[in-house]
Order: C-alpha cells, then sequence, then structure tokens
C-alpha cells in the first residue's frame, strides 16, 4: 500500500514530489517550510516563527495521513544558519514537549523560497 497524502491545511508541493507519502506502518513527510498554506508564501523572516509554521504543516499533514506529532519517530531539520539553532530548538521542543523523537540537525547553502528552515519527518501510522 502506497497513498500519496495531501491537504488543504498544509502548503501544496513546490515541485515533482509528494508532500507526504503513506505505507501501511509510517508516513513519510516532505520537508516543510514556515510556508503559510493559504498562499505560499514565508510566513516571516524569523527562524522561530518559520519553524513553527513548519512544524504546523507537518502536524496538519500527519493528521491527514491518520498519524500525528506523537508518532513521529525521525525528524531532520535542515538549518540555513545553526546560530539560529537555539531559537529552532525551542519552537521544536514545544510540539515535542515528551519523548521528542529521535532527530538530525543539519546546516545548509540556502533553503527553497530563502527559507531559514525546512523540517521532515518520518511517522508511524
Amino acid at each position: 500500500m502506497r497513498n500519496v497524502i495531501t491537504t488543504e491545511n498544509a502548503p501544496q508541493a513546490i515541485g515533482p514530489y509528494s508532500v507526504a507519502i503513506q505505507t501501511e506502518n509510517f508516513v513519510f513527510c516532505s520537508g516543510q517550510l514556515g510556508l503559510n498554506p493559504a498562499n505560499g508564501e514565508l510566513v516571516a523572516d524569523d527562524v522561530a516563527a518559520q519553524t513553527r509554521q513548519a512544524l504546523t504543516n507537518l502536524k496538519n499533514i500527519l493528521e491527514a495521513a491518520g498519524s500525528s506529532l506523537q508518532n513521529v519517530v525521525k525528524t531532520t531539520v535542515f538549518l540555513k544558519d545553526m546560530a539560529d539553532f537555539p531559537k529552532m530548538n525551542a519552537v521544536y521542543s514545544e510540539f515535542f514537549p515528551d519523548a521528542p523523537p529521535a532527530r538530525s540537525t543539519i546546516a545548509v547553502a540556502g533553503l527553497p523560497k530563502g527559507g531559514l528552515v525546512e523540517i521532515e519527518a518520518t511517522a508511524l501510522r
């Protein structure tokens, strides 16, 4: 079983990829930027606001797939500037207060649409 997941509560893919793929046991979410689903634009030029929106987008995608943030087993965070790590981490901890998933955080040269942070996730279904 392989289902493509879409929702109006998260931005649509900006390229030839699926926002998420649901299998029998897992949901694989593509990286989410801090984009407003209504207009596809970044919510602010601030890493905390973009992190909050990216995680809200992931939450909405997971819910559309029949999962939740509580079922996330692994995330990868891509930061344009590692100096933003403390701000990103503070917001991230609000979304995963107990038993957070495994995580990697990687500094990158750039992100689509000039984003400051992008977050991908894998969750149990």
